[in-house]
């Protein structure tokens, strides 16, 4: 029997200080400041729980029957770029990069990067229910344009479609001075593996990263009694706070469920980009010489379940079919991981963490 795949990225991140200036911080917030309100993570990306649990870890504890509501955070994100286009004027300098490109290149060891996206994740005292996730993976005509995280990550986590990986690298910086919890806790050599972890507070600090093969997860930050405000759902919005200079509040509706101070605040900036290794591969990817296609991806898994001898029905709606993501997550699942840093415990231990 083949060993197991294990995930684990190109190469160990690599920790970098002073990403941005002062003054490139500063227009990065007066952004979100102005174009809020933003949505929480989990109501951008999910349309069920079986995807939701499939991108992550893939399991829950024995006994627990998931729900979505279980997972809502009060975690908020935003873009300031897509698809390689920034959609802010006065942000272009901070996408456009050539001090993150020349990070990723070194990185993957290749001749050229193309920025790709930029979002941001901003919140205040929060719990953190994943054990712990992968970003999006893509593939060669595989991508998050066309198809949901959830399958993306099983591809990945299956081993089968390597071949067609999308070279990528991000650089994910944070900005918090907070004392409590926040910090960035990765396991670079597999989920079952020991993890390493970058601690709070750090202001203006990033890491190199692969982020879409290397399990990951933010770490619960705040008072233990705010991190979960009374109120919050998936309608949650956070913005400025038109009544405080620098404060920020959560709504839903037209409650104000949380307002949060400018020394709460806990800002994460994720810049990614492609990766070619050269000038082929390069033309291979962008002129769609090798693409999966889904009907080939479905008959690639449909041809390793059957191998393996599970037993499954054919989907409906292969993107979006409940029992058949059950079936994948099961099979593919590679385990929540076993060890947590004691400064960071799991979900299932962190309520009780100061």
């Amino acid at each position: 029997m083949n060993a197991p795949f294990v995930i684990r990225p190109v190469a160990e991140p690599r920790i970098v200080d002073g990403v941005y200036t002062e003054d490139q911080h500063a227009r990065m917030m007066d952004v979100i400041r102005r174009e809020g309100p933003w949505k929480l993570v989990l109501a951008q990306h999910f349309k069920s729980v079986e995807e939701l649990i499939a991108t992550g870890s893939g399991s829950m504890p024995e006994g627990v029957t998931p729900t979505l509501d279980m997972f809502v955070s009060p975690h908020f994100r935003g873009y300031f770029a897509q698809h390689g286009v920034c959609q802010f004027e006065e942000l272009e300098d901070i996408f456009y990069n050539s001090g993150n490109m020349a990070r990723v290149r070194s990185y993957w060891n290749a001749k050229y990067a193309a920025p790709e996206s930029m979002n941001f994740i901003i919140q205040g005292a929060a719990h953190m229910s994943d054990p712990a996730h992968l970003d999006a993976t893509e593939f060669r005509g595989i991508t998050h344009r066309n198809t949901p995280i959830w399958l993306m990550n099983t591809m990945t986590k299956s081993g089968l479609f390597q071949k067609w990986l999308v070279k990528k690298a991000q650089i994910v910086s944070w900005f918090y001075r907070g004392t409590i919890g926040g910090g960035f806790t990765y396991w670079p050599d597999g989920p079952q593996a020991a993890p390493k972890r970058i601690a709070a507070p750090m202001w203006n600090r990033g890491v190199v990263v692969q982020n879409e093969m290397m399990f990951h997860r933010g770490e619960a930050c705040g008072p233990l009694h705010r991190r979960k405000p009374e109120g919050l759902a998936f309608e949650s919005l956070i913005s400025a706070d038109p009544e405080v200079a620098d404060g920020w509040r959560i709504k839903t509706g037209d409650r104000v469920i949380d307002r949060i101070s400018a020394d709460e605040v806990r800002l994460m900036v994720h810049w990614g980009a492609n990766v070619y290794a050269d000038m082929d591969e390069m033309k291979m990817i962008l002129e769609h010489k090798d693409d999966l296609t889904h009907e080939q991806v479905l008959d690639m898994f449909c041809a390793d379940l059957r191998e393996r001898g599970v037993s499954f029905g054919m989907p409906s709606d292969f993107l979006h079919d409940r029992d058949f993501i059950r079936v994948l997550t099961a099979t593919y699942d590679m385990g929540r991981p076993s060890i947590y840093p004691r400064e960071a415990p799991g979900p299932h231990e962190e309520q009780i963490a100061a």
